[in-house]
């Protein structure tokens, strides 16, 4: 039995290029060092002695800053191409961090993490057009999951090292290290990528089920708007893990950083084992992924209801549980219909606006959660969430009716 589940954890990671794995460890380097975002919440309130409202904004200005930085990196990798784009972004986020780390005042910090992420999010739409570039059609999913279970064996790492490293070196520590991975992954990218084009045989072909007659505007393919707002949806909800449930662990169950920490790195650790041989054996055996979709929100939305249930500290670890699952079984498979909808030309567009759904989120997200908290509380903002979770469920019924309609 044991050796039979080695095989199929092994068999699911068969048949990804060379290039796939090393962006996969350049990826894990960056996300290793991503420390700050897990404790932002508590570094401004206990550092900077923000209140709720100034952090909201501070999120606020964090979501705005992704926003036009994955609009721009759309832009550019259209024009420059994914290669340079990845490059300067990270370099130019190393150093950032190292200098956001001097800034104590509210609209300094606001405004200087509006311009690290506005910098830091054009590699993302770059970074999913090179897995188009890096990584066969067949295994296109695949190869998207490898990068996510990159980034989550280094955000399993990223929370426990900063727990220790605020324990010992302050919350400054965690700016540093972030910077210096930044740039750490830039050199190695240099060393084992090299700039490619796309090949034919990674070419999708277009089908006319799929896009509406190739619009001109991603805003006229309205399947696509829809799964957008599911995308804004499901990015809402989720952000609450990084925003206001640190908080949550803190100020009602008076856990220490090192054990926030720990919970949060129980997220990544999960997705590290589980999640490629889940998605292995949910693309061979073709299940709907629209449905899986579906079930994904469901989860997620549970995640925050089962909060209200009971003070029970186990509650947590539950919560996180279904959250994960959720993550694991939405977030691929989101990528995927991204990455497959956009027409040849367009894939640049296509992918930033799919990152860009998530910007708009982190914009309102964090205020939204941070301004239900202070004035009504925790549970207030959990039942929200969940509800959340259920409008992005009957929103995927639309769509899913809406593609079968078109075929």
């Amino acid at each position: 039995m044991v050796k039979r589940a080695v095989n199929i954890y092994a068999e699911s990671f068969k048949g990804l290029s060379n290039e796939i794995w090393w962006l996969a460890l350049i990826t894990f380097i960056n996300r290793a060092g991503t420390m700050v975002l897990p404790f932002l919440s508590l570094y401004l309130t206990e550092d900077l002695n923000l209140t709720l409202s100034q952090v909201g904004w501070v999120m606020s200005a964090f979501g705005v800053g992704s926003l036009a930085g994955s609009w721009l990196g759309g832009k550019l990798t259209d024009k420059v191409g994914f290669y340079k784009v990845m490059f300067w972004s990270l370099l130019s986020t190393g150093f950032l961090f190292l200098m956001l780390q001097y800034i104590n005042s509210f609209m300094g910090f606001t405004i200087g993490i509006f311009f690290t992420m506005l910098i830091a999010d054009t590699f993302r739409p770059a970074m999913f057009v090179s897995l188009k570039v890096y990584s066969k059609l067949e295994n296109r999913t695949r190869s998207l999951t490898l990068i996510r279970m990159a980034i989550n064996l280094g955000f399993s790492f990223g929370p426990f090292l900063g727990g220790i490293i605020i324990s010992t070196l302050g919350y400054g520590g965690l700016f540093w290290v972030d910077g210096l991975t930044c740039i750490a992954a830039v050199f190695l990218m240099k060393a084992v990528l090299s700039p490619k084009k796309m090949n034919s045989k990674n070419i999708e072909v277009v089908q006319v089920e799929e896009v509406e007659e190739n619009p001109k505007s991603v805003f006229k393919d309205y399947s696509y708007v829809i799964f957008l707002t599911v995308v804004f949806l499901m990015g809402f909800i989720f952000l609450q893990l990084f925003t206001t449930m640190p908080l949550y662990y803190k100020d009602v169950h008076g856990l220490t950083e090192l054990q926030i920490g720990l919970i949060m790195s129980l997220n990544g650790f999960i997705i590290f084992l589980l999640e490629m041989p889940l998605i292995h054996y949910i693309e061979k055996t073709l299940w709907d992924k629209m449905k899986v979709i579906s079930w994904s929100l469901f989860l997620m939305a549970l995640s925050f209801l089962v909060l209200n249930i009971s003070g029970w500290i186990g509650v947590l670890i539950i919560g996180m549980l279904f959250i994960t699952v959720g993550e694991m079984l939405a977030f691929p498979f989101t990528n995927s219909f991204a990455m497959s909808r956009a027409p040849k030309g367009r894939d640049g567009m296509y992918l930033a606006y799919y990152t860009m759904a998530f910007s708009f989120a982190h914009i309102f997200s964090a205020k939204t959660g941070m301004e239900i908290i202070d004035r009504f509380g925790f549970n207030a903002n959990w039942y929200l969430m969940g509800s959340l979770g259920f409008v992005a469920i009957l929103l995927m019924f639309v769509l899913r009716n809406m593609l079968l309609s078109n075929k």
